[in-house]
């Protein structure tokens, strides 16, 4: 039994988030030979982590078109010639010679299929990465590169997208398995738990989500991977399909319906003014 799990162990992959920016991450999945890299904000520390740990950038992926999310990405494509692949903007592009998508597709990184997934919202022509099966460290899981539209406890600013795109972009993720494991892309969690709290002072899963975030960020640790199973009890924008949660934001909001469209659209108003 331990044979087993030595082997299944060293055949696990490694996912960790870079710190990037201000508050980006890059994610990085490596096997201890090759690496994917998804939304490089920036190069210099994905080249100092790969030279480090002696690993080929054999893959890169962007999101959507954000310049906090491809900047890096004219260095890395000329440094290691990676596959790269890419949303469906000019802007993206303009950059490096790409495999471009827009949903649907089915794409291959370190011996694993994953989807494609359009996802309208934050931008029009956002993706996301998903991969059913990753043998990882500790254990295999579902795991979602959300870019910008998910969240932990929030979701993306709808910069082009509509409040009814990104309702059904986040209906999309809702139905993959609860132990999916949520690779955002922005170290926004204490924030967006604030703003769950002063929809819902007294919610104890939301006072412990909070307490839990303050410590990792005190220790320099990052908050994510989050868990869908996790994100569906605390995040009010996947909350919104829940009729009891929608009818107490509707009447927290002053809002004269509350179905799960106006109860979002409202929600992420607030959220867009919340400091």
């Amino acid at each position: 039994m331990q044979g087993a799990r030595q082997s299944a162990e060293q055949g696990a992959l490694k996912l960790l988030p870079l710190p990037a920016l201000a508050d980006n991450y890059i994610w990085l999945l490596h096997n201890g030979q090759q690496a994917l890299v998804i939304d490089p904000g920036e190069a210099a520390g994905v080249q100092a982590y790969l030279q480090h740990h002696g690993l080929r950038l054999s893959d890169l992926w962007i999101t959507h078109q954000h310049r906090d999310h491809i900047e890096g990405l004219p260095a890395l494509g000329a440094a290691w010639q990676p596959h790269i692949v890419g949303a469906a903007h000019p802007s993206i592009q303009a950059l490096a010679p790409m495999r471009v998508v827009q949903g649907g597709e089915r794409v291959q990184a370190l011996g694993l299929e994953w989807q494609v997934m359009a996802a309208p919202g934050h931008t029009l022509t956002h993706v996301l990465f998903y991969c059913p099966q990753v043998p990882l460290q500790g254990g295999a899981h579902p795991v979602l590169f959300c870019g910008d539209t998910l969240f932990s406890a929030s979701c993306g600013r709808l910069f082009e997208g509509s409040p009814a795109q990104m309702l059904t972009t986040l209906q999309t993720i809702l139905s993959l398995p609860d132990d999916t494991l949520i690779c955002c892309t922005h170290e926004y969690t204490q924030t967006n738990l604030r703003f769950a709290l002063s929809l819902e002072p007294t919610n104890p899963r939301l006072q412990q989500a909070l307490q839990d975030c303050m410590t990792q960020r005190a220790a320099h640790w990052p908050t994510l991977p989050s868990h869908l199973q996790k994100e569906k009890e605390i995040n009010p924008f996947l909350r919104v399909f829940d009729p009891a949660f929608a009818r107490a934001m509707a009447l927290h909001l002053g809002l004269a319906q509350n179905d799960a469209l106006t109860v979002f659209t409202a929600l992420r108003q607030a959220r867009d003014g919340f400091i």
